[in-house]
């Protein structure tokens, strides 16, 4: 039985190149970083956590929620075949008991704030947003995108940004944990006007210049229903 079920749903994903030394420290042992035509991403995303199932029961108040995480891109040789997975140096829920539990049982680095989302369907565009309130302000990830759904192009940056099915945290200089997401292959809407307002410098001190710096690539990944698997140690 899968360690989690959900659904992610509509994740605007906001993606950015960065120097790899920045992440050098992040990166768990094992893994090195993965890299598209080149270049090192790190990615903003916001979705709604919708369905959520512990070992196939619905925890009370816990089931739908949204999520504004900061994330970058690893790989991991295993048995001559690369796994390519994601690694989150932040992750922002509104539910405490989520953040307790992923902390504690697979060293995610959640935290607990006041959020809230508008998503609204228009005539021309649909529009996604979605806030979290940091010591006293609000920061948002707010887009407006087409209606019609496409196809994430093969060998696309899409698709790097997306197709990475596997979870990896640090827990020390020499042991790392793994874990499965499984869903299938998304489809996307562009995106048409972005609005966002995050303030990059509440991740750390080095990820400050990404206030300054205008995004690589953003688009609307739809989503679909995933599952997160049980972790091995690496």
């Amino acid at each position: 039985m899968s360690f989690l079920t959900a659904e992610w749903n509509n994740l605007v994903m906001i993606n950015y190149t960065i120097d790899p030394k920045i992440l050098e420290k992040y990166v768990p042992a094992g893994t090195e970083l993965d890299f598209f035509e080149g270049k090192c991403f790190v990615s903003s995303i916001g979705f709604m956590f919708e369905n959520v199932k512990l070992m196939g029961f619905k925890i009370p108040f816990h089931t739908n929620f949204e999520e504004v995480n900061l994330r970058f891109y690893v790989r991991r040789l295993e048995n001559g075949i690369w796994k390519r997975g994601a690694v989150f140096i932040s992750e922002i829920v509104p539910k405490r008991a989520i953040s307790i539990l992923a902390n504690a049982l697979y060293n995610e680095h959640y935290s607990t704030l006041k959020m809230k989302h508008h998503i609204e369907v228009k005539e021309n565009v649909n529009f996604y947003q979605y806030e979290w309130k940091r010591k006293g302000k609000w920061q948002k990830i707010e887009v407006e995108t087409t209606k019609n759904p496409i196809d994430i192009a093969l060998d696309s940056e899409a698709e790097f940004i997306t197709e990475h099915y596997f979870g990896y945290t640090k827990v020390n200089a020499k042991t790392s944990y793994e874990y499965e997401v499984r869903h299938p292959r998304w489809k996307q809407l562009e995106v048409k006007t972005n609005n966002s307002v995050i303030d990059f410098e509440n991740y750390g001190e080095e990820f400050e210049f990404l206030n300054h710096q205008k995004p690589n690539s953003v688009f609307l990944a739809i989503g679909s229903a995933i599952s997160i698997e049980g972790k091995k140690v690496i």
